[in-house]
């Protein structure tokens, strides 16, 4: 996709990251030459490279740089621990990791033995290989791709499961091809006109937004700073004459505040912010159509079918709004093309409209399956289906509402957090008899990790252990932003903790 770009509009900016932009045709030879470069460092064709880096333009030259090699690309959260990113290197058994200078000091606590470090920006440590070094290295004329099939590995999207050890889904270059039509086709139409913003982590759902850009060639403006500052996010977006952009929910309420306090929200360019992901109140959702107008686009899908699965237009949001089917705000709206998604009961037979049942899904987006794991796979894909954890509905109408995730699933500001990951690092503190790990609905985070713990030192002492043991272990997002002390959790004649009676206690 990205040559087809680079031949049809090599002169087109590609990437503006500052004061910085690339055009296409410079991404194209910058990313054959890395290609080039990391293959020499061992990342040969079905070997696998990690990246672990903030929004910057040498992230997405990574990511095409291995899909023009024939590698698999392992995307890491900027906001793992050492710890983390020591299991996800020597999981996926990647040779080379590629990061940044604010994560070189994460990447040397890892330490792991296995794996080549790239670093972007000036000034390599001692020990690692400079971004630009490797591909002046890889420096050439020629085309680096490599031939692969359909059903190669592209990219290792890993995502926690209820074993609390994250494992990789495996999506292909079939997968991501159908993805990227799916985008282009359902959510945010594009030609080399259109300026998209990269405002949240190209590691996750805005990087799929990034493949669609490239492949019709808009162009990509990526902010300067990591964090998300709503003023100049607006800023930007008028400066930039933004078109469409992908957000969290909590990027969304934050912009809207932002607004309320007095910000502009002229952006007369903007035609569509996608969104998904993490739960979005339906009061904060009208706030943001109120301010931004008809102009958001809701997507549905996990990580084993990337962002691709069910979609709420813009159209249906503004008639909703208009009191038009004003329920549909809290629906995840219906199946887009080509994808299956139905409400199944524990036998995998559909149930009847308006019942309950497990959301499952099938079709060209779905994962090969869940790296290195067959047994794991064999669960989440038995029967021909994705079966998502999901608990929901479907109306008359085919519009898909979910109500409770099966799966202990704590979505705050977007990212993904599994309480029992979390209940295993504070259960092993002496001190803590029980605890169990909630999300507690928030207006801004969407939720927010809420540790409820039974100890017999209960107070702000054992609070502060906690936060520390955490902290050594857990990436900033997984780790509670509560702590509430009981006598005892609540549980059923089964001995299973009752986790809906802990939000409601806890919210009521």
């Amino acid at each position: 996709m990205l040559t087809n770009t680079a031949r049809r509009v090599p002169d087109h900016p590609a990437v503006t990251w500052g004061e910085r932009t690339i055009t296409y045709a410079e991404f194209d030879r910058r990313t054959d030459a890395l290609a080039r470069g990391l293959a020499g460092l061992g990342a040969t064709p079905g070997t696998r490279v990690a990246v672990l880096m903030r929004n910057r333009p040498e992230l997405l030259e990574v990511m095409y740089a291995c899909f023009k090699g024939g590698v698999g690309l392992v995307p890491l959260n900027a906001r793992f621990t050492g710890e983390e990113v020591r299991y996800h290197v020597e999981d996926s058994g990647a040779v080379a990791v590629c990061t940044d200078p604010e994560g070189i000091d994460v990447v040397r606590a890892a330490a792991f033995d296995t794996a080549t470090v790239v670093v972007a920006g000036d000034a390599p440590p001692a020990g690692t290989h400079g971004h630009e070094a490797v591909i002046a290295a890889g420096a050439g004329d020629a085309s680096a791709v490599v031939p692969v099939e359909r059903d190669h590995l592209a990219w290792l999207f890993y995502t926690s499961g209820t074993t609390g050890r994250p494992k990789g889904a495996m999506l292909s270059h079939a997968n991501l091809a159908f993805v990227v039509a799916s985008w282009l086709a359902d959510l945010t139409p594009m030609t080399e006109a259109d300026v998209t913003l990269h405002a949240a982590p190209l590691t996750h759902g805005a990087g799929f937004h990034a493949l669609a850009a490239t492949a019709r060639g808009a162009h990509q403006v990526i902010p300067t700073d990591a964090s998300f500052d709503p003023l100049a996010i607006l800023r930007l977006m008028r400066d930039a004459r933004v078109t469409n952009t992908w957000l969290v929910p909590t990027q969304i309420v934050m912009l809207t505040d932002a607004v309320a306090a007095g910000a502009s929200a002229d952006l007369p360019d903007l035609r569509h912010i996608v969104y998904g992901g993490a739960p979005f109140a339906p009061s904060e959702l009208e706030r943001a159509l109120d301010v931004f107008g008809p102009v958001l686009v809701q997507l549905f899908g996990q990580g084993e079918t990337p962002m691709t699965a069910t979609v709420l237009p813009a159209a249906d949001h503004a008639a909703a709004r208009a009191g038009d089917r004003p329920e549909r705000l809290r629906s995840a709206g219906y199946a887009r093309p080509g994808m299956d998604v139905r409400i199944l009961d524990e036998h995998d037979v559909e149930v009847p409209v308006g019942e309950i049942g497990e959301v499952c899904v099938r079709g060209p987006a779905v994962m090969l399956g869940y790296w290195q794991r067959p047994e794991e796979t064999a669960a989440a894909l038995r029967n021909g289906w994705l079966h998502t954890g999901d608990l929901g509905r479907v109306d008359e109408h085919g519009y898909v509402y979910l109500l409770d995730r099966a799966k202990d699933l704590i979505i705050s500001g977007g990212s993904n957090v599994y309480a029992v990951e979390v209940e295993a690092v504070l259960a092993a503190h002496p001190a803590v008899r029980d605890v169990a790990v909630v999300g507690v609905p928030d207006r801004k985070w969407g939720e927010v990790v809420t540790a409820v713990v039974v100890s017999p030192t209960a107070g702000d002492a054992l609070r502060d252990e906690l936060e520390a043991l955490c902290a050594g272990s857990l990436a900033g997002y997984k780790r509670p932003r509560g702590y509430v002390f009981v006598d005892e959790l609540p549980r059923n004649a089964y001995g299973k903790v009752l986790k809906r009676a802990l939000r409601d206690q806890l919210t009521g």
